[in-house]
């Protein structure tokens, strides 16, 4: 039967990892996200969860079981942090390439500039073209769902691809939320047990990672583009699914907030949009038409979703929580998918990326308010910098016009 709980983000992905059924889970330790793998290990030691717990000797090793886990049939579970994720780079090719869905809970930390713990999404973000599914939640209650809904598209014989189940480190992984946990017989009913096409058998034997010829690596490249380009439309059915067998409302990719009649917008993902939509509260009483536009796929990235989105208005402010140093806007990663997204459109907005939110700092109402007005006078007259670091106006951004 289901239930309503009172659960941080960290305590909602163990606990949609154990409705998920899984069956290998490999830990290492880091935080924030050893939250989750502290409740699942409670969960295994209580016989509340049959699954094999493993604790590998670092990141590297922590991916490789799970990877090897999946390869053998099982529904594998990881995750880690910051610099624990980008450890663990060499894993993500092989995985995806091998079309192994396992999944990675991660809680995003900030990459150690050096010596920051605090959340931003540049660890992962650093990952986003290995050919996993990748999005963020905003909420507990999104961890939980995402969970399962993100393996029922992985394991989709259409898809057979790895996910990242993203969260805010400590915003969202340790910030407690009312949520609602479904019914296991329920969950069982959308999610059936992993079936997959071809498991390691004795009696049928397979290879996963053989050594091969340049020729063969572009073969195996083309399949994996092949298989995202059907991601969108399995997201689609799953999430149309989800709402209808547990009441949700989720779009499959773009969340929206007072947008049919917004002149500008924030966009954005991850746990800030729940800021983002009180600043937007403020605003509209202040006569600003301004509206939320939120991202739930990162990978793949909803082309025509975000274009359909972004096209109701004129100024478009990204806020990115992660860096690309050197990039083409001098900002984050975000807002260059966003302005291809857009450039077939026959009408642009102004796109322009912010810099906030970055080694663990608040985006503030303040900063909210601040953006609006960049994007006001964007309206007005038709432009914007490519990028500006809030808080840093006059170090910065005077350099990035």
């Amino acid at each position: 039967m289901a239930k309503e709980v009172f659960y941080s983000g960290c305590a909602a992905a163990a606990y949609g990892a154990k409705d998920a059924r899984v069956e290998v889970i490999s830990s290492y330790p880091i935080r924030p996200y050893t939250g989750i793998m502290m409740e699942l290990s409670k969960l295994v030691a209580n016989g509340e969860l049959d699954a094999e717990f493993v604790l590998g000797e670092g990141e590297h090793a922590q991916v490789s079981i799970a990877y090897g886990a999946s390869a053998a049939g099982a529904r594998a579970y990881t995750g880690s942090s910051g610099v624990g994720v980008v450890y663990a780079m060499e894993c993500y090719s092989p995985a995806a390439g091998g079309r192994l869905p396992c999944q990675m809970a991660i809680a995003d930390r900030a990459l150690d500039p050096p010596g920051d713990f605090g959340s931003e999404h540049t660890d992962v973000m650093s990952a986003r073209d290995q050919g996993w599914i990748m999005g963020w939640a905003e909420s507990p209650q999104e961890v939980y769902d995402n969970t399962i809904m993100y393996y029922r598209i992985g394991e989709d014989h259409r898809v057979q691809l790895p996910q990242f189940c993203c969260q805010d480190g400590y915003f969202v992984s340790h910030i407690p939320g009312k949520m609602q946990m479904e019914d296991q017989k329920a969950v069982d009913a959308f999610l059936p047990a992993y079936n997959p096409p071809h498991p390691l058998n004795p009696q049928k034997p397979i290879n996963h990672g053989p050594q091969i010829f340049p020729d063969q690596g572009s073969a195996i490249n083309v399949q994996r583009a092949v298989a995202f380009d059907d991601v969108e439309a399995v997201i689609s059915e799953v999430v149309t699914d989800y709402n209808k067998a547990f009441g949700r409302e989720y779009s499959p990719f773009v969340d929206e907030y007072m947008m049919d009649d917004a002149d500008i917008c924030f966009f954005l993902q991850g746990g800030h949009a729940r800021t983002a939509r009180y600043a937007v509260n403020h605003l509209r009483k202040q006569g600003v038409k301004v509206g939320v536009s939120r991202l739930r796929f990162m990978r793949p990235f909803p082309t025509a979703a975000v274009a359909a989105s972004l096209s109701k208005v004129k100024a478009v402010g990204v806020i990115e929580t992660n860096t690309s140093y050197g990039g083409v806007t001098r900002g984050g990663n975000i807002a260059p998918e966003a302005r291809a997204a857009c450039y077939p459109l026959d009408k642009r907005p102004v796109i322009t990326s912010f810099m906030a939110g970055l080694g663990g700092e608040i985006v503030t109402l303040n900063e909210f308010y601040s953006m609006a007005k960049v994007l006001s006078d964007a309206v007005k007259s038709g432009k914007a910098n490519a990028s500006y670091w809030m808080n840093f106006e006059k170090e910065v951004l005077d350099t990035h016009k």
